[in-house]
């Protein structure tokens, strides 16, 4: 799995971007397309053959525990046997392994050189099998270095051969390889049907490894797709199989992917639970690589949480391991991660730091994927800071090898955090041009959430440029998005509500532009809507089981809210905090924030009144992360109904109370 990318929360404002997505294992198989075992011996077999044959497979035994450097050291041996007793057929195999060894240890420039030459003596003896586990480590080394159109080639190639010879096994492998590759390069239909075929194949071979392998595939496009449900579905399942055939480093690749999917859901709690599980399976079966990918994905978690200290440690353990072990992607992540820790504490040295190592190490590996996401992160610091030329020129750098290697899903990330510096330093206009580009890939590829993401940035920087009309629409069409994408989430209560508390912002700008427009009513049922939607899709589903949109109805409109203050005979009251920034995905800090306040009379009058908060906290020095707390004695009558709204004190007294 991946990623990316990823997150950093800015010291007034938070940009989201694929490149800072926790850090989890890739969406490829697990496993590289290597020999089950050595061929089997030839009847009359020399001393040195035999010894041969037992080094290689002792490097399998090796590779499958995660010891690579031992494994290096076996096949090598066994190379050099093989070529002087002319055998190129084991030769061509054990380069092919070799090259996938240097491919686990983050060298693909060597992965590639072994597989070229594994390939040229697979043709030369013809030898079609040898043929297919070639190009399939090759397509992978391609792949994992960020050249996905040789990638693509190398996987069809692979492809053609293994169902020429009719190798189901191979197949299987180049399929799943494709589905990785298209999914890099953000066309997730291609990558589930792909995906899809793959799962077939494994399904009718029982290949339960591979077929668990491919539901992980699977639920990363759905997730990508926004699917989070369908995502977590084909995860349980996965581990169900991991679990089954007691295949362990599995289960722990499979937790690990159910860790991303928490995280994007906001359920950190699950997240930290099924990272803590993944780790103690890792260290278990001695499983390195996995140990520093689930040490990763808890300092993710712990960031996401605020607890800075944690994250900055389990990173540090992570990057640790990678040296250990000398994986070099893992590394880079690992030097990203705590890059993005020390960044939102607003250690800015060591942020950038650690992102440049990120990005020497990505250079040096020629992972142009890798360098890509690191010339990112390195634009978000800068961004951060304040340094909005220096964070558009590395944006920018981002951005052009996005495209060079089609990746469609970075390419939209990247104009999407051109808008956002360009909407900070004041450029609404270019703000709004690059974040339409955004949109228009996120559409393009299917990715929700970032078309839900798009359009609430795309409302903030209109209703910025004074263009009401747009900004209506735009954040209109963000809340549509939001709620299709979490009625896909089901009956899952938890996630709704944790899900819903990064969207809320989008709720809110709409209010703004409401008061803006002079329609403070309109204003009160877009904040009563947003308050009430992922607790009345839940209460709803329940009570009105056969309604055509049950969610939409259950929210009340303002004749039904001042119907409530009448049959109650109180005065109603209802606060809404606004942020004027853009929404990256997630809470963020407040700035140039403002109270608004509506009082519901028994009568049904409603009056409307806006309160400048930063003028609140100059006089009162009362902040948003410290509120002032509402007692039962500060109320003549506190009780909250189904709707959101709160009875409310004769006296209002300021500063208000935020949590009533």
């Amino acid at each position: 799995m991946k990623p990316a990318p990823k997150q950093i929360k800015l010291s007034k404002r938070k940009v989201r971007s694929r490149f800072l997505l926790p850090l989890a294992f890739c969406f490829l198989p697990v496993t590289c397309h290597l020999p089950l075992h050595a061929p089997p011996p030839a009847v009359a077999q020399t001393i040195d053959a035999r010894k041969a044959d037992r080094l290689f497979n002792q490097g399998l035994q090796q590779y499958q525990t995660s010891q690579f450097q031992a494994a290096l050291n076996s096949w090598q041996q066994a190379l050099q046997i093989y070529r002087a007793l002319n055998n190129r057929q084991r030769e061509s195999m054990t380069l092919s392994s070799l090259g996938g060894i240097y491919r686990a240890l983050g060298d693909y420039a060597k992965a590639i050189e072994h597989g070229q030459q594994s390939l040229a003596i697979a043709h030369e003896i013809k030898n079609r099998q040898s043929e297919g586990l070639a190009l399939n480590n090759l397509g992978l080394a391609y792949l994992f270095r960020g050249d996905y159109n040789k990638a693509i080639e190398s996987l069809q190639q692979q492809l053609a051969t293994v169902r020429e010879i009719k190798d189901r096994h191979g197949e299987s492998m180049a399929l799943g390889g494709l589905g990785g590759a298209y999914h890099y390069l953000g066309n997730y239909d291609k990558a589930i049907e792909y995906g899809q075929q793959y799962l077939a194949i494994t399904r009718q071979t029982q290949y339960r490894q591979g077929e668990s392998e491919a539901l992980v595939l699977l639920g990363n496009a759905h997730h990508s797709l926004g699917n989070y449900a369908k995502a977590i579905e084909y995860g349980q399942q996965s581990l169900t199989i991991t679990r089954e055939t007691k295949y362990c480093q599995g289960v722990a690749v499979t937790l690990g992917g159910l860790v991303g999917a928490y995280l994007y859901l906001g359920n950190y709690a699950k997240a930290i639970e099924y990272g803590q599980q993944s780790l103690a399976i890792a260290r278990e079966i001695n499983y390195r690589r996995g140990e520093g990918v689930a040490l990763g994905n808890l300092g993710t978690a712990y960031r996401s949480l605020g607890n800075y200290v944690k994250a900055i440690e389990y990173g540090q353990q992570s990057l640790a391991i990678a040296y250990e072990i000398k994986d070099r992607q893992v590394g880079g992540i690992a030097l990203g991660n705590l890059g993005s820790a020390y960044l939102k504490p607003g250690d800015y040295d060591k942020a950038i730091k650690y992102m440049q190592q990120q990005l020497a190490i990505a250079r040096e590996i020629e992972n142009r994927q890798g360098e890509s996401e690191a010339l990112g992160s390195l634009g978000v610091a800068y961004i951060d800071m304040g340094d909005y030329n220096k964070g558009i020129e590395y944006t920018q750098q981002y951005l052009a090898i996005a495209r060079e290697i089609r990746d469609r899903a970075g390419e939209g990330v990247a104009l999407g955090n051109l808008g956002l510096a360009y909407g900070y330093s004041g450029n609404e206009i270019q703000a709004i041009k690059y974040i339409q580009q955004q949109l228009a890939i996120a559409r393009d590829i299917k990715d929700r959430e970032r078309v839900g993401l798009a359009l609430n940035n795309l409302g903030v920087a209109f209703l910025r440029a004074g263009n009401l009309t747009e900004a209506e629409k735009m954040l209109t069409d963000g809340i549509q998005v939001w709620e299709s994408l979490r009625q896909l989430l089901g009956s899952n209560d938890a996630n709704k509500v944790s899900i819903f508390e990064g969207q809320a912002r989008t709720y809110r700008t709409l209010q703004q532009v409401r008061v803006a427009q002079n329609q403070p009513i309109a204003a009160l049922e877009i904040a009563e809507r947003g308050r009430a939607r992922a607790f009345v899709d839940l209460l709803t589903l329940r009570l009105s089981p056969g309604s055509a949109n049950p969610a939409i109805a259950a929210v009340p409109n303002q004749e039904q809210i001042r119907q409530i203050a009448k049959v109650q005979n109180a005065t109603l009251v209802q606060y809404s905090i606004i942020y004027n920034d853009f929404e990256i995905q997630g809470k963020t800090e407040p700035r140039e924030s403002a109270l608004y306040i509506w009082v519901i009379q028994p009568t049904g009058e409603i009056t409307f009144r806006q309160v400048d908060l930063k003028t609140l906290w100059q006089q009162h020095k009362v902040s948003l992360t410290n509120p002032v707390v509402c007692t039962q004695e500060s109320f003549a009558v506190r009780s909250r109904s189904s709707t959101g709204l709160t009875k409310c004190p004769t006296d209002l007294t300021y500063p208000p109370c935020i949590n009533c």
